[in-house]
C-alpha cells in the first residue's frame, strides 16, 4: 500500500491530460473515450453485477481464505474505464487471462455484448462463481478455460487472434513476462493489451517497464491502475502517463 501510494504521487507528477498529448491517436483515445462518460445503461448492468457479487458470503479457499465480497472489489473507475475502451475500439476476439470471480469480465462483456470472450482462471473455485455470475446476468459470449496457465494458455493461443487482451492477474514479473512472450504470436496491428494494476508492486511495475521498451510495442498509456499497450507500426514509438 505505502508503495503505491508513493508512486501515484511520482505518476501525479508526471501525468498530464489531452492537452499535454500531440498524438492525434492518442489525443482521441483520453477525448473520445478515457474522459467520456461512460453510459448509464451500460454502468447499471455493472452495477448489478457487482452487488451480486457483494452479496455473495460464499468463502473461498484459493491459496487462503477470502470472502467473494473482498476478491470482487475493483474499482469504479477501473471498471468504467475498461466498458469505455472495449466500447471505443468495439474489438471482436478477446481473452481475459485471471478471471478471477469475473466481475472483470463483466466490465468487458458489458462494454460490448457482440464480443467473443475467452478468459483462462487457474483457481476451479473462483472460475465456479464467475460461471455463476455470467449465467446469472445471461453473458452469453464467454467461454471459460480452468486450469493451469502454463497448460491452458499455449492451447487457447494456438492459431488464434485477439483484438484486446486483458493480463488480469499474474502476480510476479516472470509470470507477467511469460504471458507476455506467449501472446506475441497473435498480435495484429490493431491489437490492444490491457495490463491490471501495474503499480501493485515492484515486481509488476518492472514488468511493465521491461514491457514498455519490447521492440514490438509501439505506443504505450499508463493511467496508473491500467497499462495499455499498442502494436501500430504507423506510429512512432511514445510513452504517455494520463491522468483518468
Amino acid at each position: 500500500m505505502v508503495h503505491m501510494i508513493i508512486e501515484y504521487f511520482k505518476f501525479l507528477t508526471k501525468a498530464s491530460n489531452q492537452h499535454g498529448v500531440h498524438s492525434p491517436f492518442i489525443y482521441n483515445l483520453v477525448t473520445k473515450c478515457f474522459y467520456k462518460k461512460t453510459a448509464a445503461d451500460l454502468w447499471n448492468l455493472f452495477l448489478i453485477s457487482k452487488q451480486q457479487l457483494l452479496d455473495t458470503r460464499t468463502i473461498l479457499k484459493v491459496t487462503f481464505f477470502n470472502p467473494i465480497s473482498k476478491i470482487a472489489r475493483i474499482s469504479n473507475k477501473k471498471a468504467r474505464l475498461l466498458i469505455r475502451l472495449i466500447a471505443y475500439f468495439n474489438p471482436k476476439n478477446i481473452l481475459e487471462i485471471g478471471t478471477s470471480v469475473g466481475l472483470g469480465t463483466a466490465a468487458i462483456q458489458i462494454g460490448n455484448n457482440n464480443s467473443s470472450i475467452i478468459t483462462i482462471e487457474s483457481y476451479p473455485e473462483t472460475g465456479k462463481i464467475a460461471e455463476e455470475l455470467f449465467e446469472k446476468n445471461d453473458f452469453k459470449n464467454i467461454h471459460m478455460v480452468i486450469g493451469n496457465l502454463n497448460e491452458t494458455l499455449p492451447k487457447v493461443l494456438n492459431n488464434q487472434t485477439f483484438d484486446f487482451i486483458y493480463f488480469n492477474q499474474q502476480q510476479t514479473k516472470k509470470e507477467i513476462l511469460q504471458c507476455f512472450n506467449s501472446c506475441l504470436d497473435t498480435i495484429n496491428n490493431e491489437a490492444i493489451w490491457v495490463f491490471n494494476d501495474i503499480y501493485n508492486t515492484t515486481e509488476i511495475q518492472a514488468a511493465w517497464l521491461e514491457i514498455k521498451k519490447h521492440p514490438k510495442v509501439t505506443v504505450t498509456v499508463d493511467a496508473f491502475f491500467l497499462g495499455i499497450i499498442f502494436f501500430r507500426k504507423e506510429q512512432a514509438k511514445e510513452h504517455f502517463k494520463i491522468r483518468v
